[in-house]
C-alpha cells in the first residue's frame, strides 16, 4: 500500500520538526521553502568574512532541544556543540549604570541582594512559583492541540491551573515581589520575546524568567545556523525530500479537502498538507476564497507581536567591555511600548538589544574583528523607508556609543538593515511582522487561530502564529503537535 503523501509548506523549526516527526512515522514527506536557504527566520548572512544569524539568536529552554533529538535516538551533542554563557547577557541601564547577570542562581541572589536587600528570599519564592510553572506548562500544556476546551476537562490538570496565575498580569505578579526598578525591568525582560507588554501579558509567563535564569543562556557555535543544519540533517536523514526555491502559489481543493499544492515549477499531490508558513498569507492569500475560515476582520483585530529593525554590522575592530548579549534600557520601556501597541509609530527613544555572538566565537568574524548585530523593536505596519532606518541607526548609535565609551561608526566596515518590508518579502510575514501573535490571554491557548482548518479535513497549521505560540522552541513543539493531530486524523 503506497503511503500516504505529506506536503509542508515552509522550513522553519515548525516545519522541519513537522517534517521529520511525520517522515519517522511513516509518511511520505516533501517540504517546500520559499527561499534558497533552509530555516525560515533563522537563516544566515555571510558578507565579506561576517557571519550574521538573522533571526533568533537566544538559546533558552535547552530541555526542549534535547527531548526534540531524542525522540529519533539522537543528543544535541551529535550535531552542534554548545556553550554556557556566563555572563548570561549585561543590561545598561545608563552609561554608568550596568547590571552584568551572571549564570548560576547563588551569584544572581548576590546580586539581586546589592540591589534591594531582603530581594534574594524573594527571588527564590519567585523562582519557586516559576519553576512549577514550567512544569505544569512544559507536561500538561504546551503540547495541548487546543481543539476543545475539554482538553482540560481534568481535576488534576484544573488544579494545576490554578498555579499559573492565569488572570494576573505579569507586572503586577513581578511588583508584588519586588521594589526596585531595575531589579522589575530584569523581570519582566523575558516576556518581550512573547510579543505583548508585562501589562498584557498573563503572569503565568513568569515561567520565562525560570527558563532565562535558571536554566540559562547559551549558545551553537556557529552560530544559530548549526541548529537549522542539525535539522536539516535529521529530516533528511528521515528521508523528507526538501525542495529550496519553491514558492507555493496556491493550494486545489476538490470539497472538503485540499489535493494539490502548486509552486511555479511544478505541483504536488497530497493527501495532508502542513503549512507551516506565514498563517495569515497561506490562509488568506493560498487558498481559495470559497475556503478561508478568518475573514479579514479577525486578522485585523488580532494583537501582533513587535516587528523588528535589525542592523547587521561587521566591525574592524573589538569592542572592549561588552559581552554576548546586551539589552539597552536606559529608556523608558513604558513610552517604547507605547509606540508599538497604542499609537503604532517609529520610535523616538528607542530601546534596544546588541548581539556581540563574536565574544563567544571567533568564527563568526575575521581576526581582531566584531560580528554586531543590533535590534530594535517596532510596531507592525510601519513603512520602513530607508530614511526612517537611517534615522534610528543614529538615534541608537549615538546612545550606544555614549554608553559604551568607544566610537562605533568609524569602525562600520558592512552594515545591511532589515525591517518590515523584508519580513514581507523573505516570509510573506503579516504587517511585517517578526515574533507572530502576542501572547496575551485573549490569544492564549483554544483563542489562537486554530491548528487545523475548520473546512478543509486535511489541511493543517504550525508555527508561530498558531499553537503555543511564538519563539523557537514552541515552533518546534508546534510541529510535534502537527503530527500528533495528523498520526490520529489520517493514520496509515
Amino acid at each position: 500500500m503506497p503511503k500516504k503523501k505529506i506536503v509542508v509548506i515552509g522550513s522553519g523549526f515548525a516545519g522541519l520538526s513537522a517534517a521529520t516527526n511525520l517522515a519517522h512515522k511513516g509518511y511520505q514527506v516533501t517540504l517546500l521553502e520559499k527561499n534558497a536557504q533552509f530555516g525560515g527566520r533563522a537563516r544566515v548572512m555571510e558578507s565579506q568574512g561576517f557571519r550574521f544569524d538573522m533571526g533568533p539568536s537566544w538559546y533558552w529552554m535547552p530541555d526542549v532541544f534535547e527531548a526534540y533529538f531524542a525522540q529519533f535516538g539522537k543528543k544535541v551533542s551529535d550535531y552542534y556543540h554548545l556553550h554556557r554563557l556566563d555572563p548570561g547577557y549585561t543590561v545598561f541601564f545608563g552609561k554608568d549604570d550596568v547590571m552584568t547577570v551572571p549564570a548560576q542562581m547563588p551569584e544572581i541572589e548576590q546580586m539581586f541582594e546589592h540591589y534591594e536587600p531582603g530581594s534574594a528570599k524573594k527571588l527564590r519564592s519567585f523562582m519557586t512559583q516559576a519553576g512549577e510553572k514550567y512544569q505544569i506548562g512544559m507536561r500538561d500544556l504546551v503540547y495541548k492541540p487546543n481543539r476543545s476546551v475539554l482538553e482540560y476537562a481534568s481535576v488534576s490538570l484544573l488544579r494545576n491551573m490554578l498555579k499559573m496565575d492565569v488572570f494576573q498580569s505579569m507586572r503586577s505578579h513581578v511588583y508584588a515581589h519586588f521594589k526596585e526598578p531595575r531589579l522589575r525591568k530584569l523581570m519582566e525582560f523575558p516576556v518581550l520575546f512573547l510579543g505583548a507588554t508585562p501589562q498584557n501579558t498573563p503572569a503565568l509567563y513568569s515561567l520565562m524568567n525560570y527558563a532565562d535564569l535558571s536554566l540559562g543562556t547559551w549558545y551553537p557555535m556557529g552560530g544559530m545556523g548549526e541548529i537549522v543544519k542539525a535539522f536539516v540533517a535529521l529530516a533528511e536523514e528521515k528521508g523528507v525530500e526538501l525542495i529550496p526555491n519553491a514558492e507555493v502559489q496556491s493550494i486545489e481543493c476538490a470539497g472538503a479537502h485540499a489535493t494539490r499544492v502548486h509552486t511555479a515549477q511544478k505541483s504536488y499531490d497530497a493527501d495532508v498538507v502542513v503549512a507551516a508558513g506565514d498563517y495569515h498569507h497561506i490562509e488568506q492569500g493560498v487558498l481559495p476564497a470559497t475556503h478561508r475560515q478568518y475573514s479579514p476582520a479577525y486578522w485585523k483585530n488580532r494583537t501582533m507581536a513587535p516587528s523588528s529593525l535589525l542592523f547587521y554590522i561587521g566591525l574592524k575592530k573589538p569592542l572592549p567591555g561588552l559581552t554576548h548579549h546586551s539589552l539597552f534600557f536606559d529608556e523608558e520601556f513604558d513610552r517604547h511600548a507605547e509606540q508599538i501597541y497604542a499609537r503604532p509609530s517609529w520610535p523616538d527613544r528607542p530601546l534596544f538589544y546588541t548581539s556581540l555572538s563574536s565574544k563567544t566565537d571567533p568564527t563568526v568574524a575575521p581576526d581582531g574583528k566584531e560580528n554586531l548585530v543590533i535590534l530594535v523593536p517596532l510596531a507592525v505596519d510601519l513603512p520602513d523607508p530607508e530614511e526612517a532606518r537611517e534615522r534610528c541607526y543614529h538615534q541608537v548609535m549615538d546612545r550606544f556609543e555614549h554608553m559604551v565609551g568607544v566610537g562605533i561608526r568609524d569602525a562600520v566596515e558592512v552594515r545591511h538593515s532589515y525591517a518590515h518590508s523584508d519580513f514581507r518579502r523573505d516570509y510573506h510575514a503579516f504587517g511585517g511582522n517578526a515574533y507572530g501573535l502576542a501572547n496575551t490571554l485573549a490569544q492564549t491557548a483554544i483563542f489562537k487561530p486554530s491548528m487545523r482548518h475548520k473546512k478543509l479535513a486535511n489541511l493543517y497549521f504550525t508555527g508561530q502564529l498558531t499553537i503555543p505560540g511564538p519563539g523557537v522552541p514552541p515552533t518546534i513543539i508546534s510541529g510535534q503537535v502537527v503530527t500528533g493531530e495528523i498520526v490520529r486524523d489520517w493514520p496509515i
